[in-house]
């Protein structure tokens, strides 16, 4: 596990100075209690790996060293940043009071600040991305696709598998197939292998939003940290509850696409390095983790 501490440290020192440099100290300080209560840094890990995987090479204690190592590094931060925008306005959405076991953003300041606070993340993002136009492309591609994807489900909520899985391809695994492409962008892969990484990325993204439902359907929200039974509550599109699956089969769901994520993976133009190996437990781990 050091080997992942060693690079989710290279994204939470970059983070915190990216937030620590804002402006007004109020904003820092929303912008700090969005990014900073926690997370699993999923999203800019697989974009850290996918570089290495792609032939980059991380380099200095705090990924500061190389050019295309710390365009990895700031991509990776990048994408987290706009992940977190992305969950201030489903909590908004939802009214769900809870995200990371604290307050969500507009819990704890209100409706206004808290769009504002999505603002700021959106705009501190794509700073970072500013600088290489590949990277540009990826995150504005993700975001007319995640936006799409917010907007299919508050006016045409799916009625079925296959228009559940285009919503979750937009919604989730849009973000997860940047977070991926970003990295091997950073590497200077070929237009293939972004492609494959991206792929392998979207896979996972789906696996992760259909256990993400089944956790909502059957976990303790305290182990959870935040409000379970919101999809059934709150009529939203859930594969659990569009198809009537059991529990179990949405899981086995979830593994199909886990499993199409490893196989676009060695499809990947990779190096062999360690970063393959735990970019192929991340797919497995998706549909089992428990939080």
């Amino acid at each position: 596990m050091e080997y992942l501490e060693r690079r989710r440290s290279f994204v939470e020192d970059r983070l915190e100075a990216v937030l620590d440099s804002t402006d007004p100290e109020a904003m820092t300080d929303r912008l700090e209690h969005v990014s900073l209560s926690g997370g699993k840094r999923v999203r800019p890990t697989v974009t850290l790996l996918a570089f290495e995987a792609a032939g980059g090479e991380l380099s200095g204690d705090d990924g500061r060293g190389s050019e295309p190592s710390r365009n990895a590094v700031d991509f990776a931060v990048g994408i987290e940043l706009v992940h977190n925008a992305s969950l201030v306005v489903d909590d908004i959405i939802d009214e769900s009071e809870l995200r990371r076991s604290v307050d969500s953003a507009w819990a704890a300041f209100g409706h206004g600040s808290a769009i504002v606070a999505s603002d700021g993340l959106l705009g501190e993002a794509f700073a970072l991305f500013s600088a290489d136009e590949r990277a540009m492309q990826v995150v504005s591609e993700s975001m007319v696709e995640l936006g799409e994807g917010e907007a299919t489900e508050l006016v045409a909520q799916p009625t079925d598998e296959d228009e559940y899985m285009e919503l979750a391809r937009r919604k989730t695994g849009a973000l997860f197939r940047a977070a991926a492409e970003l990295g091997a962008v950073a590497a200077d892969a070929d237009a293939y292998t972004v492609e494959a990484f991206g792929q392998y990325a979207e896979r996972v993204g789906i696996a992760f939003q259909i256990r993400d439902d089944v956790l909502d359907a059957t976990a303790d929200a305290e182990e959870l940290g935040k409000p379970t039974g919101q999809d059934e509550e709150m009529a939203r599109p859930s594969l659990v509850q569009i198809t009537e699956m059991t529990p179990e089969e949405a899981n086995q769901r979830a593994r199909e696409e886990s499993d199409a994520a490893l196989a676009a993976l060695e499809a990947a133009d990779s190096v062999g390095s360690e970063a393959v190996g735990y970019l192929e437990d991340l797919a497995e781990f998706v549909v089992v983790r428990e939080r």
